[in-house]
C-alpha cells in the first residue's frame, strides 16, 4: 500500500471577525426597511465595533488559557481591515508572536466575497433596483449565482482551493488560525469535508456563522491511513460566551432566501 504523507496542519482554526460596523449598520438598515445602508467605507476599510474589539480580545484570552503548545503558530488573515484588526486582538490576548516563532500572514484570497453592484444594499434595496436580477438570484440560488460584478460561493471556493494547498505544502503539522469572514467559513468546511452545493446551503440555512466563533478541525488519518481534517465544532461561541460579551451574527451579505 502506498505510505500517506502527513500534509495537513495538525490543528486548523477558522474564524470569523469580530463584529463590525458594517455588520451594525447592515442591520439597521434591515430593521428600517431601507435599501442602502449608510456607511461610508469600502467593504475592505470596515473597521471592528466596540464589541468587535471585545470579542476577539476575549477570543484571544481563550487561546492563551491553553498551553503553548495548543496555541496557533500561523494565523493567516483576509487583507480586509476587520479581519486584520480581529488577528492583531486575539494575537495579543493568546500571549503568542514573534517570541514564540509565530508566522502572521495576510492573504488576499481569504477577503470577502464580492458583491459587485448590490455592495451596500439590503434585500429589499436589491429587489426594487435590479429586480430582474433578484429574481435570477431566487432561481438559480446563491451558490452559483453571481451579481453583476461580484462573485458566486463557486467564485470563492475557486479560489479558497489554492489557500487550502498553500497550507497543505508550508504549514504541515502546524496549528493554523485563519481569521476571514462568513462565507469563507462556511466555503472552507464545503472543501475541507468534501460537501455538496445541498450539504452546505443546509448547514447555511441553519444559522449564520457568529461574530468570532471558532470552527475546529484536527489532523486524523481515515481507514485506508490517507490524512485530512476531522472536525471538532462549528460555530462555537464558548469563548465569547465565557468571557461575557454578547455573541452577534449579523451576515455580511445581501440577506438572501433561506
Amino acid at each position: 500500500m502506498r505510505a500517506h504523507v502527513q500534509n495537513w496542519p495538525s490543528r486548523l482554526w477558522l474564524v470569523r471577525h469580530g463584529e463590525s460596523s458594517g455588520n451594525v449598520a447592515r442591520s439597521l438598515a434591515e430593521a428600517g426597511g431601507l435599501a442602502m445602508i449608510d456607511i461610508a467605507d469600502r467593504d475592505m476599510d470596515v473597521p471592528l465595533s466596540g464589541l468587535g474589539r471585545q470579542q476577539a480580545l476575549a477570543l484571544g484570552r481563550w487561546f492563551g488559557r491553553k498551553p503553548l503548545s495548543e496555541r496557533p503558530s500561523v494565523v493567516l488573515s483576509s487583507p480586509y481591515v476587520r479581519a486584520r484588526q480581529t488577528s492583531q486582538l486575539v494575537i495579543g490576548g493568546a500571549g503568542v508572536g514573534s517570541h514564540t516563532g509565530l508566522l502572521e500572514l495576510t492573504d488576499e484570497r481569504l477577503r470577502e466575497k464580492e458583491f459587485g453592484a448590490f455592495h451596500q444594499l439590503t434585500k429589499a434595496g436589491i429587489r426594487s433596483r435590479y429586480p430582474e436580477e433578484a429574481r435570477l438570484r431566487d432561481h438559480v440560488g446563491k451558490f452559483y449565482y453571481r451579481p453583476p460584478g461580484g462573485e458566486s460561493w463557486c467564485d470563492v471556493i475557486l479560489r479558497l482551493r489554492s489557500v487550502l494547498d498553500t497550507i497543505q505544502l508550508q504549514f504541515q503539522c502546524e496549528r493554523v488560525l485563519v481569521v476571514a469572514h462568513e462565507i469563507v467559513v462556511l466555503c472552507m468546511r464545503y472543501l475541507i469535508e468534501r460537501m455538496t452545493e445541498e450539504q452546505i446551503l443546509s448547514i447555511d440555512a441553519a444559522g449564520d456563522v457568529a461574530n468570532c466563533a471558532v470552527t475546529e478541525y484536527q489532523f486524523q488519518r481515515d481507514d485506508q491511513g490517507r490524512p485530512g481534517m476531522a472536525l471538532r465544532c462549528y460555530n462555537q461561541v464558548a469563548p465569547i460566551e465565557q468571557a461575557g460579551e454578547r455573541v452577534t451574527d449579523e451576515p455580511d451579505t445581501p440577506v438572501a432566501p433561506r
